[in-house]
């Protein structure tokens, strides 16, 4: 069950315990914009009472009109300050794909990109429904900044009634400076990256293409395109009202501001809005978790020990192979099998590819059949020493990163779970010894990752 939860008050504050404004540099402040959001605490994103959405009437008493700069340009200047970057999962730096779009010649298209097509993650459907104003008002904003005169929002069919009513009484309220288009991304895994993206709205399937170029420089009909994920422009819109050093009130120095994460663990999941920088203990429990999963699908397992010491910033993961990713974490409970868990993810992924290359085509159905075989009991010797083989060569030689995402999460399974490969060696499981899986085999294990519905889960699948 999804819920958004309460703001963690542990990661409200500002160092010391205040949230006054700096005396030596003013708040940016904008006409309309009520003074007591500009303190720079959670939530920023989320609704003040949880749970409960944001109308237009509620959005404006909040944060007022968004804050048109009467030109293109003046926006990009303030992201760059603000050391924003992009909340899709790549962390590139959010004015450099502005800047490229409006340097472009000609028509300018800007997509908000609300496909956030990993099974694990909510973030982006939780801020479409709990905040699609402040979405909107950054797909404007952004709009503006760079000239476009189109503008798209793409998202599951989930979440478009909201965003059509939404989208209405801005144009009754003359908010908008430029129309938007909704269009719907099919449920594939795939369905979000950027150039897929673009193929969709061309006409054509949701399937990467080869770069260069890339789609900032030629994208959708060939014109430049900007294609931004849905919660990095809700914070460029915040960003434009209360101004960089607002935005660095929270968060690390290279990493600074929060960001929206979806958490998983034995008591359920939930979308949280945390200060990036905090330590990971304080956003989910571990109590009873054997490992954690960091990124995604796309991600890296890494030891539940590990993780109290570690925080919310791809600094403090890097020197462990991981990233913050989109925001996904997921603990995984002591009586679920790791190994079983990726067997089933890796196959998911492999169904998933385009198979438009090399890796995709031959690599990663490989590397999902060996997994499956550790995931069972008893397995040939060579079978680890295949996937690490084939996790090296599949990666950089791909269409897109799918290749890549998907070996860093085989290469962190076999790290992270080795005493349970030699456990499976044996004929042994650890989850066969929490009772998770009865007599019955695996067709009565209950998967703990999430996947779609019609993902084969039965014994003969993964032994």
């Amino acid at each position: 069950m999804m819920t958004m939860a309460p703001v963690n008050q542990r990661v409200n504050e500002t160092a010391n315990g205040t949230a006054n404004e700096t005396a030596d540099e003013p708040a940016n402040r904008t006409a309309g914009a009520p003074a007591q959001q500009q303190r720079p605490g959670l939530p920023r994103l989320l609704p003040l009472v949880p749970g409960v959405p944001e109308d237009l009437r509620a959005h404006l008493a909040r944060y007022g009109r968004p804050p048109y700069q009467g030109g293109r340009g003046h926006l990009i200047q303030a992201a760059e300050q603000a050391g924003l970057t992009g909340r899709g999962g790549a962390a590139f730096p959010a004015h450099r794909k502005l800047a490229i779009v409006a340097r472009g010649r000609g028509r300018k298209v800007i997509v908000a990109n609300g496909a956030e097509s990993e099974p694990a993650s909510h973030k982006d459907a939780v801020l479409l429904r709990a905040a699609p104003n402040l979405v909107l008002d950054g797909l404007q904003l952004a709009a503006e900044a760079i000239g476009a005169s189109e503008a798209y929002l793409y998202v599951h069919p989930g979440v478009s009634a909201e965003i059509t009513r939404a989208l209405g009484q801005r144009a009754a309220a003359g908010l908008d400076l430029v129309s938007v288009t909704i269009a719907e991304a099919p449920p594939r895994f795939l369905a979000g990256q950027e150039s897929a993206l673009v193929n969709r709205l061309g006409g054509g399937p949701a399937v990467p293409t080869f770069v260069p170029p890339r789609v900032t420089e030629r994208g959708l009909g060939g014109a430049p395109t900007l294609v931004q994920n849905v919660e990095t422009l809700a914070h460029l819109a915040l960003i434009a009202r209360y101004g960089p050093r607002w935005f660095r009130a929270l968060g690390t120095r290279n990493e600074p501001g929060s960001m929206l994460a979806t958490l998983h663990s034995k008591v359920g999941s939930q979308v949280v809005e945390a200060e990036i920088g905090v330590p990971l203990r304080t956003l989910i429990p571990l109590e009873g978790a054997q490992a954690v999963l960091i990124g995604g699908y796309h991600g890296t397992w890494l030891p539940a020990g590990l993780i109290g010491t570690l925080t919310l910033d791809n600094a403090a993961l890097k020197g462990h192979g991981a990233a913050v990713g989109a925001g996904v974490i997921a603990a995984l409970p002591a009586d679920r099998c790791g190994l079983v868990e990726a067997a089933w993810v890796v196959r998911y992924l492999a169904a998933e590819s385009a198979g438009q290359c090399g890796p995709c085509l031959n690599g990663l159905p490989r590397m999902a059949a060996a997994l499956a075989e550790l995931a069972g009991r008893g397995h040939r010797r060579q079978v680890r020493a295949d996937l690490e083989r084939w996790s090296g060569l599949v990666t950089g030689r791909g269409a897109c990163n799918h290749p890549d995402g998907t070996a860093r999460f085989v290469r962190s399974t076999l790290t992270t779970f080795a005493p349970e490969i030699a456990l499976h060696a044996r004929g042994q499981c650890s989850a066969i010894n929490h009772g998770a899986i009865g007599s019955r085999g695996a067709a009565s294990y209950q998967p703990f990752l999430p996947l779609p519905d019609g993902v084969p889960m039965t014994e003969e699948d993964w032994v």
